[in-house]
């Protein structure tokens, strides 16, 4: 079966990490992910159900979509305060200066 390289990655404020693969042509989402052990550079991160996406958009099915040579597979993080909600501080925080 045919190659394909493929990328993943993960970013925390402080630290970040993107891994270059070569997979197996149909490679899913998932496995590249779980092909790439980028959570044995973050221990903290938890892949039973991760958020992921391919180059900042979101993949429904990670399960299920291949992969095509060239992608880059995101894992995102969090939100830890919604963006709207941080529009609207920032927007309040101007207005006090």
């Amino acid at each position: 079966m045919a190659k394909i390289r493929v990328e993943v990655a993960y970013a925390l404020p402080e630290k970040q990490k993107i891994v270059a693969l070569d997979v197996d042509e149909g490679c899913t989402v998932m496995e590249a992910v779980r092909l790439s052990n980028i959570d044995a550079f973050f221990p903290d991160l938890d892949l039973s159900n991760p958020k992921l996406g391919i180059f900042g958009k979101a993949v429904r099915k990670p399960e299920e979509q291949a992969l095509r040579a060239g992608e880059r597979v995101e894992i995102y993080r969090e939100l830890k305060v919604d963006p709207k909600q941080a529009r609207a501080n920032r927007a309040a925080k101007a207005d006090k200066e």
